[in-house]
């Protein structure tokens, strides 16, 4: 998988997060599997602060695991802070550091009402010709890749168009609606909303990516949401993610408090 790839798988994974009751201070923990093709990749646990129901912090701590750990290991910590307004999650500060093998990389991106005011990423990336550059228009009224995809009930969830930006590449996640599924896990038993997901690559990415090119043309990219028995949010509980070398599913293991 390439350099990009895990970078958006993990981007991915950083979306799966639970939120706990709605009250002046909430400390809540979430824990997720992946796995390629049916065996197991990796490991992921959230945890979730929100204060006065206004201010919230998501730190996330991914690790690859089993077969994974034989061709590489991979680390990610990440962090988003932000504020509940407009009945919204909207994010102030983002910030991702990952780790393949002995390579690291670290970005941070500052929001300022919606809009992207600064971005930065250590060490720096050389730019091959083919590279879409990101346009001063593409970081206007985006969303970060965790909280970006927590949404309150009344939200139409799986009729809208996403647009994120996750420090490098800016993409949209095209929802559309497909019934709903029994989801049952550790913490949640009931019916989970599922979501179509069509990916569409604007910006920040090599021209003609093979990864891209095929996850942009499938059909089979989906999200599951599901609402929190204690807050009056859905967020996601189960991914489905194409790719060339078989399907990624990321899992909820663990639910709620």
């Amino acid at each position: 998988m390439s350099q990009t790839g895990k970078r958006l798988l993990i981007a991915t994974v950083a979306t799966l997060v639970g939120l706990g009751a709605q009250a002046k201070e909430v400390q809540h923990e979430t824990r997720y599997t992946v796995a390629l093709a049916g065996l197991p990749i990796a490991r992921a646990a959230f945890r979730t602060q929100i204060e006065d129901d206004k201010r919230y912090t998501i730190a996330g701590d991914i690790n690859s695991a089993g077969l994974a750990n034989l061709l590489t290991t991979l680390s990610a910590k990440t962090v988003v802070d932000g504020v509940i307004q407009r009945n919204k999650m909207q994010a102030s500060r983002y910030w991702l550091y990952y780790k393949s093998g002995k390579r690291a990389r670290t970005y941070e991106v500052q929001y300022r009402n919606g809009d992207v005011s600064s971005t930065t990423m250590k060490p720096d990336r050389k730019r091959p010709d083919s590279w879409i550059p990101v346009t001063k228009d593409d970081l206007r009224s985006v969303l970060d890749p965790i909280s970006g995809l927590i949404f309150m009930t009344d939200a139409r969830i799986c009729q809208q168009t996403l647009p994120i930006y996750d420090g490098e590449t800016r993409m949209d996640l095209v929802l559309s609606p497909k019934g709903s599924r029994p989801f049952s896990t550790d913490g949640f038993s009931g019916e989970a909303l599922v979501c179509s997901v069509r990916f569409v690559p604007k910006s920040g990415y090599k021209k003609d990516r093979d990864d891209y090119e095929y996850l942009s043309k499938s059909n089979r990219m989906e999200i599951w949401f599901a609402k929190s028995d204690a807050a009056n949010v859905y967020a996601p509980v189960y991914a489905r993610i194409p790719t060339q070398y078989g399907p990624v599913t990321i899992t909820a293991v663990k639910y709620g408090s």
